[in-house]
Protein backbone atom coordinates (compact mmCIF):
# COMPACT_ATOMS: atom_id res chain seq x y z
CA UNK A 1 0.00 0.00 0.00
CA UNK A 2 1.07 3.58 -0.85
CA UNK A 3 0.87 6.36 1.50
CA UNK A 4 0.66 10.29 0.43
CA UNK A 5 -0.35 13.16 2.61
CA UNK A 6 -4.01 14.48 1.68
CA UNK A 7 -3.44 18.18 0.54
CA UNK A 8 -1.93 20.25 3.12
CA UNK A 9 -3.31 18.79 5.88
CA UNK A 10 0.19 17.23 6.70
CA UNK A 11 -2.00 13.64 7.44
CA UNK A 12 -0.43 11.06 5.76
CA UNK A 13 -3.22 8.40 4.59
CA UNK A 14 -3.24 5.52 2.11
CA UNK A 15 -4.11 5.71 -1.59
CA UNK A 16 -7.04 3.74 -1.30
CA UNK A 17 -9.71 4.07 1.53
CA UNK A 18 -12.12 2.61 2.67
CA UNK A 19 -16.19 4.24 1.69
CA UNK A 20 -18.48 2.66 4.13
CA UNK A 21 -21.45 4.38 2.46
CA UNK A 22 -23.00 0.12 1.85
CA UNK A 23 -22.93 -0.47 5.63
CA UNK A 24 -26.24 -0.74 6.63
CA UNK A 25 -29.70 -1.17 6.34
CA UNK A 26 -29.73 0.81 2.67
CA UNK A 27 -26.70 -1.99 1.36
CA UNK A 28 -24.82 -4.82 4.21
CA UNK A 29 -26.96 -5.38 7.02
CA UNK A 30 -24.83 -8.03 8.47
CA UNK A 31 -22.73 -5.92 11.15
CA UNK A 32 -20.32 -8.46 11.83
CA UNK A 33 -19.18 -9.24 8.03
CA UNK A 34 -19.05 -5.07 7.97
CA UNK A 35 -16.83 -5.11 10.62
CA UNK A 36 -14.75 -7.98 9.47
CA UNK A 37 -14.00 -6.10 6.19
CA UNK A 38 -12.92 -3.11 7.98
CA UNK A 39 -10.30 -4.81 10.19
CA UNK A 40 -9.47 -6.48 6.82
CA UNK A 41 -8.64 -3.21 4.81
CA UNK A 42 -6.94 -1.89 8.10
CA UNK A 43 -4.67 -5.36 7.74
CA UNK A 44 -4.14 -4.53 4.37
CA UNK A 45 -2.52 -1.03 5.13
CA UNK A 46 -5.71 1.04 4.54
CA UNK A 47 -5.68 3.49 7.33
CA UNK A 48 -8.48 6.11 5.92
CA UNK A 49 -12.13 5.44 6.69
CA UNK A 50 -14.89 7.68 5.62
CA UNK A 51 -18.64 7.70 6.60
CA UNK A 52 -21.17 10.08 7.05
CA UNK A 53 -24.16 10.46 9.26
CA UNK A 54 -26.64 9.79 6.38
CA UNK A 55 -25.42 6.45 5.93
CA UNK A 56 -28.19 4.43 6.98
CA UNK A 57 -29.43 6.62 9.32
CA UNK A 58 -26.34 6.72 11.30
CA UNK A 59 -25.97 2.95 11.71
CA UNK A 60 -22.32 2.90 9.33
CA UNK A 61 -21.11 5.03 11.51
CA UNK A 62 -21.87 3.02 14.51
CA UNK A 63 -20.56 0.11 12.48
CA UNK A 64 -17.28 1.61 11.95
CA UNK A 65 -16.75 2.65 15.52
CA UNK A 66 -16.96 -1.14 16.65
CA UNK A 67 -14.94 -1.90 13.89
CA UNK A 68 -11.95 0.68 14.78
CA UNK A 69 -12.04 -0.19 18.72
CA UNK A 70 -8.58 -0.93 19.85
CA UNK A 71 -7.28 0.84 16.99
CA UNK A 72 -8.38 4.11 16.38
CA UNK A 73 -5.13 6.17 16.70
CA UNK A 74 -3.72 4.12 13.61
CA UNK A 75 -6.99 5.20 11.93
CA UNK A 76 -7.67 8.05 9.92
CA UNK A 77 -11.22 9.14 10.31
CA UNK A 78 -13.62 11.17 8.00
CA UNK A 79 -17.51 11.98 8.30
CA UNK A 80 -19.90 14.00 7.10
CA UNK A 81 -22.60 16.46 7.69
CA UNK A 82 -25.83 17.91 5.89
CA UNK A 83 -28.38 15.41 5.00
CA UNK A 84 -31.83 15.00 6.66
CA UNK A 85 -31.97 12.37 9.52
CA UNK A 86 -34.69 10.24 9.24
CA UNK A 87 -34.71 8.34 12.52
CA UNK A 88 -35.07 11.75 13.88
CA UNK A 89 -38.11 12.06 12.93
CA UNK A 90 -39.27 16.25 12.92
CA UNK A 91 -36.04 16.93 10.51
CA UNK A 92 -36.95 20.70 10.88
CA UNK A 93 -33.24 22.75 12.22
CA UNK A 94 -32.08 19.05 12.25
CA UNK A 95 -30.20 19.54 8.88
CA UNK A 96 -27.96 21.94 6.58
CA UNK A 97 -25.03 23.47 7.66
CA UNK A 98 -26.44 26.02 10.38
CA UNK A 99 -24.34 26.78 13.16
CA UNK A 100 -26.96 25.11 15.21
CA UNK A 101 -27.43 21.64 13.18
CA UNK A 102 -23.34 20.97 13.30
CA UNK A 103 -22.70 21.55 16.65
CA UNK A 104 -25.43 18.94 17.55
CA UNK A 105 -24.67 17.03 14.69
CA UNK A 106 -20.98 16.20 15.60
CA UNK A 107 -21.84 14.90 18.99
CA UNK A 108 -23.90 12.52 17.77
CA UNK A 109 -21.06 11.27 14.90
CA UNK A 110 -19.16 11.17 17.83
CA UNK A 111 -21.18 9.03 19.77
CA UNK A 112 -22.02 6.48 17.01
CA UNK A 113 -18.10 6.60 16.18
CA UNK A 114 -17.35 5.99 19.66
CA UNK A 115 -14.43 8.27 19.49
CA UNK A 116 -13.43 11.60 20.87
CA UNK A 117 -12.70 13.35 18.10
CA UNK A 118 -12.96 12.99 14.13
CA UNK A 119 -10.00 13.41 11.62
CA UNK A 120 -11.57 15.05 8.80
CA UNK A 121 -15.33 17.07 9.35
CA UNK A 122 -16.69 17.44 5.35
CA UNK A 123 -19.63 19.40 4.91
CA UNK A 124 -21.51 16.86 2.21
CA UNK A 125 -23.01 19.29 0.06
CA UNK A 126 -23.19 23.02 -0.47
CA UNK A 127 -25.79 24.90 1.38
CA UNK A 128 -27.80 27.88 -0.60
CA UNK A 129 -29.59 28.44 2.80
CA UNK A 130 -26.78 29.16 5.07
CA UNK A 131 -23.51 32.15 4.82
CA UNK A 132 -20.56 30.18 4.58
CA UNK A 133 -19.39 32.14 7.28
CA UNK A 134 -21.55 30.75 9.69
CA UNK A 135 -20.51 27.74 8.56
CA UNK A 136 -16.77 28.07 8.82
CA UNK A 137 -17.37 30.23 11.71
CA UNK A 138 -19.03 26.75 13.79
CA UNK A 139 -16.39 24.26 12.45
CA UNK A 140 -13.66 26.58 13.23
CA UNK A 141 -14.61 26.01 16.89
CA UNK A 142 -14.63 22.26 16.68
CA UNK A 143 -11.09 22.45 15.44
CA UNK A 144 -10.28 24.92 18.50
CA UNK A 145 -12.38 22.50 20.87
CA UNK A 146 -10.08 19.41 19.57
CA UNK A 147 -12.90 17.84 18.63
CA UNK A 148 -12.17 17.92 15.06
CA UNK A 149 -8.69 18.01 13.37
CA UNK A 150 -9.00 19.29 10.01
CA UNK A 151 -12.11 20.64 7.89
CA UNK A 152 -13.72 20.27 3.69
CA UNK A 153 -16.30 19.78 1.84
CA UNK A 154 -17.81 17.08 -0.45
CA UNK A 155 -19.87 17.78 -4.38
CA UNK A 156 -19.07 21.49 -4.17
CA UNK A 157 -18.73 23.69 -7.32
CA UNK A 158 -15.41 24.90 -7.76
CA UNK A 159 -16.64 28.89 -7.26
CA UNK A 160 -18.14 27.51 -3.82
CA UNK A 161 -14.14 26.13 -3.23
CA UNK A 162 -12.98 29.20 -3.62
CA UNK A 163 -15.48 31.36 -2.10
CA UNK A 164 -15.06 29.25 1.20
CA UNK A 165 -11.33 29.99 1.41
CA UNK A 166 -11.79 34.03 0.50
CA UNK A 167 -14.16 33.60 3.50
CA UNK A 168 -11.66 31.46 5.66
CA UNK A 169 -9.40 34.54 5.02
CA UNK A 170 -11.40 37.57 5.33
CA UNK A 171 -12.39 35.93 8.83
CA UNK A 172 -9.09 34.11 9.49
CA UNK A 173 -11.39 31.19 9.84
CA UNK A 174 -10.21 27.39 9.35
CA UNK A 175 -9.87 26.68 6.13
CA UNK A 176 -11.23 23.64 3.91
CA UNK A 177 -8.57 21.59 3.57
CA UNK A 178 -10.19 18.65 1.62
CA UNK A 179 -12.59 18.13 -1.25
CA UNK A 180 -14.70 14.96 -1.68
CA UNK A 181 -15.40 14.57 -5.40
CA UNK A 182 -17.01 12.18 -7.76
CA UNK A 183 -14.50 10.72 -10.21
CA UNK A 184 -14.89 7.84 -13.03
CA UNK A 185 -13.78 7.45 -16.11
CA UNK A 186 -17.77 7.98 -16.85
CA UNK A 187 -17.77 11.48 -14.96
CA UNK A 188 -14.49 13.20 -15.47
CA UNK A 189 -16.08 16.85 -15.25
CA UNK A 190 -13.92 17.38 -12.10
CA UNK A 191 -11.43 17.62 -14.68
CA UNK A 192 -12.33 21.09 -15.95
CA UNK A 193 -12.35 22.94 -12.48
CA UNK A 194 -12.51 21.62 -9.53
CA UNK A 195 -8.99 20.06 -9.63
CA UNK A 196 -7.48 22.33 -10.80
CA UNK A 197 -8.79 24.81 -8.20
CA UNK A 198 -8.01 21.91 -5.55
CA UNK A 199 -4.49 22.01 -6.74
CA UNK A 200 -4.52 25.64 -6.59
CA UNK A 201 -5.75 26.27 -3.01
CA UNK A 202 -3.33 23.04 -1.75
CA UNK A 203 -6.58 21.07 -0.69
CA UNK A 204 -6.47 17.06 -0.91
CA UNK A 205 -8.53 15.51 -3.15
CA UNK A 206 -10.74 12.58 -2.02
CA UNK A 207 -12.49 10.42 -5.02
CA UNK A 208 -15.68 8.71 -4.57
CA UNK A 209 -17.08 6.59 -6.78
CA UNK A 210 -14.41 5.12 -8.86
CA UNK A 211 -17.02 2.41 -10.63
CA UNK A 212 -19.52 5.34 -11.33
CA UNK A 213 -22.08 3.69 -8.89
CA UNK A 214 -21.36 0.10 -10.57
CA UNK A 215 -21.61 0.87 -14.22
CA UNK A 216 -17.97 0.09 -14.46
CA UNK A 217 -18.19 -3.33 -12.94
CA UNK A 218 -19.08 -4.99 -16.19
CA UNK A 219 -22.09 -6.38 -14.82
CA UNK A 220 -24.01 -4.46 -17.03
CA UNK A 221 -23.81 -5.39 -21.05
CA UNK A 222 -27.24 -4.68 -22.19
CA UNK A 223 -30.71 -3.08 -21.15
CA UNK A 224 -31.89 -6.41 -20.19
CA UNK A 225 -29.57 -6.26 -17.46
CA UNK A 226 -31.69 -3.82 -15.58
CA UNK A 227 -34.61 -5.79 -14.19
CA UNK A 228 -37.26 -3.70 -12.37
CA UNK A 229 -36.55 -6.11 -9.52
CA UNK A 230 -32.56 -5.61 -9.64
CA UNK A 231 -30.70 -3.99 -6.73
CA UNK A 232 -29.20 -1.39 -9.30
CA UNK A 233 -32.70 -0.09 -10.66
CA UNK A 234 -33.70 0.22 -6.80
CA UNK A 235 -30.47 1.88 -5.67
CA UNK A 236 -30.71 4.76 -8.76
CA UNK A 237 -34.35 5.17 -8.79
CA UNK A 238 -34.58 6.04 -4.48
CA UNK A 239 -31.61 8.79 -5.78
CA UNK A 240 -32.59 10.44 -8.56
CA UNK A 241 -36.27 9.57 -8.54
CA UNK A 242 -35.95 7.45 -11.79
CA UNK A 243 -33.93 5.21 -13.80
CA UNK A 244 -34.43 4.74 -17.60
CA UNK A 245 -32.27 1.93 -19.23
CA UNK A 246 -33.16 3.23 -22.75
CA UNK A 247 -31.70 6.67 -22.28
CA UNK A 248 -29.13 7.99 -25.19
CA UNK A 249 -26.92 9.00 -21.93
CA UNK A 250 -27.11 4.70 -20.80
CA UNK A 251 -27.18 3.24 -23.76
CA UNK A 252 -23.86 5.29 -24.33
CA UNK A 253 -22.29 4.21 -20.77
CA UNK A 254 -23.03 0.40 -21.92
CA UNK A 255 -21.34 0.69 -25.06
CA UNK A 256 -18.80 1.76 -23.37
CA UNK A 257 -18.50 -0.61 -21.49
CA UNK A 258 -17.77 -3.12 -23.77
CA UNK A 259 -14.65 -0.60 -25.68
CA UNK A 260 -13.52 -0.34 -22.06
CA UNK A 261 -13.25 -3.89 -21.27
CA UNK A 262 -11.78 -4.63 -24.49
CA UNK A 263 -8.76 -2.40 -23.67
CA UNK A 264 -8.71 -3.63 -19.89
CA UNK A 265 -8.48 -7.19 -21.41
CA UNK A 266 -5.26 -6.04 -23.90
CA UNK A 267 -3.88 -4.84 -20.35
CA UNK A 268 -4.86 -8.17 -18.79
CA UNK A 269 -6.64 -6.67 -15.82
CA UNK A 270 -10.14 -6.75 -14.91
CA UNK A 271 -12.25 -3.93 -15.66
CA UNK A 272 -12.95 -2.90 -12.19
CA UNK A 273 -9.27 -2.51 -11.73
CA UNK A 274 -8.85 -0.64 -14.72
CA UNK A 275 -11.52 1.72 -13.67
CA UNK A 276 -10.06 1.84 -10.16
CA UNK A 277 -6.69 2.90 -10.86
CA UNK A 278 -7.51 4.99 -13.76
CA UNK A 279 -9.38 7.62 -10.84
CA UNK A 280 -5.35 7.03 -9.07
CA UNK A 281 -3.35 8.56 -11.75
CA UNK A 282 -4.68 11.56 -11.65
CA UNK A 283 -1.90 13.93 -9.64
CA UNK A 284 -4.40 16.20 -7.96
CA UNK A 285 -6.29 12.72 -6.50
CA UNK A 286 -4.64 11.77 -3.24
CA UNK A 287 -6.71 9.01 -2.38
CA UNK A 288 -9.61 6.64 -4.12
CA UNK A 289 -12.46 5.74 -2.03
CA UNK A 290 -13.47 2.05 -2.33
CA UNK A 291 -16.96 1.34 -1.28
CA UNK A 292 -17.81 -2.53 -1.14
CA UNK A 293 -20.66 -3.82 -0.20
CA UNK A 294 -19.28 -7.41 0.43
CA UNK A 295 -16.10 -9.13 1.26
CA UNK A 296 -15.61 -10.12 -1.97
CA UNK A 297 -15.98 -6.80 -3.60
CA UNK A 298 -13.84 -5.69 -0.94
CA UNK A 299 -10.98 -8.33 -1.85
CA UNK A 300 -11.22 -7.58 -5.56
CA UNK A 301 -10.98 -3.90 -4.37
CA UNK A 302 -7.66 -4.71 -2.48
CA UNK A 303 -6.28 -6.85 -5.33
CA UNK A 304 -6.40 -3.66 -6.67
CA UNK A 305 -4.24 -1.57 -5.12
CA UNK A 306 -0.76 -2.54 -7.08
CA UNK A 307 -2.43 -2.05 -10.82
CA UNK A 308 -0.27 1.06 -12.52
CA UNK A 309 -2.09 2.54 -16.22
CA UNK A 310 0.73 2.82 -18.70
CA UNK A 311 0.81 5.88 -20.67
CA UNK A 312 -0.34 4.59 -23.82
CA UNK A 313 -3.02 2.80 -22.07
CA UNK A 314 -4.41 6.38 -20.67
CA UNK A 315 -4.07 8.02 -23.82
CA UNK A 316 -6.23 5.60 -24.90
CA UNK A 317 -8.69 5.93 -22.51
CA UNK A 318 -8.19 9.92 -23.47
CA UNK A 319 -9.20 9.21 -26.90
CA UNK A 320 -12.27 7.28 -25.59
CA UNK A 321 -13.90 9.40 -22.84
CA UNK A 322 -12.18 12.62 -23.36
CA UNK A 323 -11.05 14.58 -20.19
CA UNK A 324 -13.13 16.75 -18.75
CA UNK A 325 -16.49 14.68 -20.01
CA UNK A 326 -19.42 13.99 -17.91
CA UNK A 327 -21.22 10.77 -19.97
CA UNK A 328 -24.76 11.79 -18.07
CA UNK A 329 -25.18 15.60 -18.05
CA UNK A 330 -27.11 14.73 -15.09
CA UNK A 331 -24.64 13.50 -12.64
CA UNK A 332 -22.43 16.68 -13.60
CA UNK A 333 -24.66 18.17 -10.37
CA UNK A 334 -21.06 18.84 -8.40
CA UNK A 335 -19.57 21.50 -10.95
CA UNK A 336 -22.52 23.69 -10.49
CA UNK A 337 -24.10 25.51 -7.85
CA UNK A 338 -27.05 23.43 -6.84
CA UNK A 339 -28.83 26.52 -6.23
CA UNK A 340 -28.66 27.30 -9.72
CA UNK A 341 -31.18 24.05 -10.39
CA UNK A 342 -34.90 24.08 -11.29
CA UNK A 343 -36.07 24.94 -7.84
CA UNK A 344 -33.74 28.53 -8.12
CA UNK A 345 -35.49 29.09 -11.87
CA UNK A 346 -39.44 28.88 -10.78
CA UNK A 347 -41.16 30.25 -7.74
CA UNK A 348 -44.12 28.10 -5.66
CA UNK A 349 -41.50 24.33 -6.11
Amino acid sequence: MEYTYLGRTGIQVSRYALGTGMFGSLGNPDHDECVRMVQTALDAGINFIDTADVYSDGESESIVGKAIAGRRDDVVLSTKYFAPMAASGEVRNRWGASRRWIVQEVENSLTRLNTDYIDIYLQHHFDSNTAIEETLSALSDLVHQGKVRSIGSSNFAAERIVEAQWQSEMHSYERFRIEEAPYSLFRRGIERAILPTCRRYGIGVMAWSPLDGSWLTGRYRQQSDFADSHRFHHVRTRRGGSFEPDSPEHLRKLELVGQLDVLAQKADMPLTHLATAFTLAHPDVNTVLLGPRTTAQLDDSLASVERRLEPELLDALDALIPPGTDIASAESGSTVPLELGRRYRRRGI
